[in-house]
């Protein structure tokens, strides 16, 4: 039976033979593709995939030839500039090439280094974006990554750079101090470094954090904790990357929307977490 679900009539573009399209592919849960991702998938002749692109997603090109691509931290994989080199000969051979990234490809996918080396090469590229993992993830957490009563700015980090290493180019000072938000991509290896900086910037060693691994999935688990004990509640859940980590007020309105809590049965644990009474009636 074709399981495949079906597109909506629209004037959907045309992949040509040739072409290399950069799409995300949502942090996870296959709900969450885009229709364009979808449109990319049912014409694809070759699909080069991320580690974090569920196998389920790639069942809905099956006549596209599989290519894995992943880049895990602390695990083999292969070299950027040989993936990139990659797309390059596939297009040139004519193949319709679908490029499909975990999250969004340009919110630190490497996206925007791979299209360069395709418009470098003569290649000519169309970007779908995805639904990136520290938004869509710590939504399905039931943690909004801006609410009124707490944040009017959310800064997103990387946990690592090329090296593998702390990026040593962020300033904590400024952006503990300027962001009332932090949503910070891959920072498992190095949380204990990053709290750290944070701490040593003034934020409070009892400011609510929240890591998210394996977001969106039947997999997902979630710890609240503190920015003071996070590196101790990580370890002694057991927890691993691929994660999510948010730092900041927001996290505590995870205590009255956890709307995956309470689709299993659970109540709401606090109605007011924020301690701001009943919401304004007028906007």
């Amino acid at each position: 039976m074709d399981t495949t679900p079906p597109l909506p009539r629209y004037d959907w573009p045309v992949m040509e033979p040739g072409w290399v399209w950069l799409c995300g592919a949502g942090p996870g849960d296959p709900g969450l593709l885009t229709l364009h991702a979808l449109n990319a998938l049912r014409q694809a002749d070759v699909v080069i995939y991320d580690a974090l692109v569920q196998e389920s997603i790639l069942d809905w090109a099956p006549q596209a030839e599989r290519i894995y691509a992943g880049k895990r931290g602390g695990k083999p994989s292969a070299k950027q500039r040989d993936i990139s080199l990659r797309l390059v000969d596939l297009a040139r051979a004519g193949k319709r090439v679908l490029r499909l990234k975990g999250g969004d490809p340009f919110v630190f996918g490497r996206g925007g280094e791979e299209a360069q080396t395709l418009v470098q090469h003569g290649v000519m590229v169309r970007i779908i974006p995805g639904i990136s993992a520290g938004i869509g993830g710590l939504a399905y957490a039931g943690i909004p990554v801006t609410h009124r009563d707490v944040n009017q700015s959310v800064t997103f980090v990387t946990g690592h750079d090329q090296s593998g290493n702390t990026p040593g180019s962020l300033d904590w000072t400024s952006i503990s101090k300027g962001s009332q938000v932090i949503v910070i991509y891959m920072g498992m290896k190095h949380i204990a470094q990053i709290a750290g900086h944070l701490i040593a910037a003034g934020r409070s060693v009892s400011e609510p954090c929240a890591v998210v691994t394996n977001a969106t999935t039947p997999e997902q688990r979630v710890l609240e904790t503190t920015l003071g004990t996070i590196v101790r509640d990580i370890a002694a859940a057991g927890l691993e990357p691929p994660a999510i980590i948010c730092v900041g007020q927001s996290v505590l309105m995870r205590q009255v929307l956890d709307w995956q809590g309470m689709m299993a049965g659970d109540a709401p644990r606090n109605l007011d977490p924020l301690g701001r009474g009943m919401p304004a009636i007028s906007a």
